[in-house]
């Protein structure tokens, strides 16, 4: 299924149809403020590892992120914040940024890693957002590569549907994706570190 969400002003009624699919297990392609993404559940396992086949990722070995609808949320899965770090968030958020956290013991066990860490994200777009929102967890963020050997990302949401449509439950197109994936940044053990340079700007984490 392939089900247009404005990102100004999603329809109710189409976010809430995602959530019911959400719920009942599915696994969706959704729009980002940078590249499109695959999500499901994140206390869903069958959906996790549907999702993980479909993206041919060993769900043990892979570190995935998740999207909660603001900073409070965040709260819910990791550990205390250190003031410097929740500014920069703050400021850096809504935003096209991962921030690798210290996870606490709420995030579901197949988040759990050796380095008790966890990615998460709060996309500047609403469409995301408000499916966060609606469905009260957060969803998976895992990037949709193109099969090109030149254009890393897929843009286009009509030829991702095209391509996955038999594999997830639903693509939501909400316009053209970005073709740069986010800014990765590590702050924990009150250090901040950028991981990897993306869309987002990184002259706000230089110290």
């Amino acid at each position: 299924m392939l089900i247009d969400i404005h990102q100004d002003n999603p329809d109710y009624r189409k976010i809430k149809t995602v959530v019911e699919c959400l719920k009942n297990g599915g696994v969706i392609i959704y729009p980002t403020d940078t590249v499109y993404a695959f999500g499901c559940d994140i206390y869903n396992k069958k959906a996790m590892e549907r999702l993980c086949r479909i993206k041919g990722l060993n769900i043990k070995k892979h570190n995935l992120s998740f999207v909660c609808y603001d900073l409070r949320h965040i709260s819910n899965f990791t550990k205390q914040l250190e003031n410097s770090t929740y500014k920069l968030m703050k400021k850096a958020l809504p935003g096209p940024y991962t921030f690798i956290l210290n996870a606490n013991s709420s995030i579901p066990k197949l988040f759990k890693n050796k380095k008790r860490e966890v990615g998460i994200r709060i996309p500047d777009n609403n469409i995301p957002r408000e499916i966060v929102k609606e469905l009260g967890n957060p969803i998976v963020t895992t990037s949709v590569k193109d099969n090109d050997m030149i254009i890393e990302y897929s843009t286009d949401p009509e030829l991702i549907h095209e391509y996955y449509e038999k594999q997830v439950d639903m693509v939501i197109s909400g316009g053209y994706g970005e073709s740069t994936a986010s800014t990765i940044i590590r702050c924990t053990d009150g250090f901040t570190k950028v991981l990897r340079k993306g869309k987002g700007d990184t002259s706000l984490f230089d110290q």
